[in-house]
């Protein structure tokens, strides 16, 4: 599966994935869904996304922990 709105750069956010050449990391997105905040609240805050840019970033989190065994604590 490729991600092409999902761009890895070592000169960026050292190197972690975000969104189209931005400073915003995925994993920064995901954290502000798993607060609560809503696509629209996100899109609101940050209006150079759409929701395609977070369409792809809940694809990419969800290919990155396909067929991995979560551990219990």
């Amino acid at each position: 599966m490729t991600f092409p709105r999902i761009t890895i750069d070592p000169e960026v956010m050292g190197g972690a994935p975000c969104v189209r050449q931005s400073r915003i990391p995925v994993a920064t997105l995901l954290a502000m869904l798993a607060e609560g905040m809503t696509v629209t609240d996100i899109l609101t805050d940050l209006p150079f996304l759409d929701e395609a840019d977070m369409a792809e970033v809940l694809n990419f989190a969800a290919d990155a922990v396909r067929d991995r065994t979560a551990r219990p604590a």
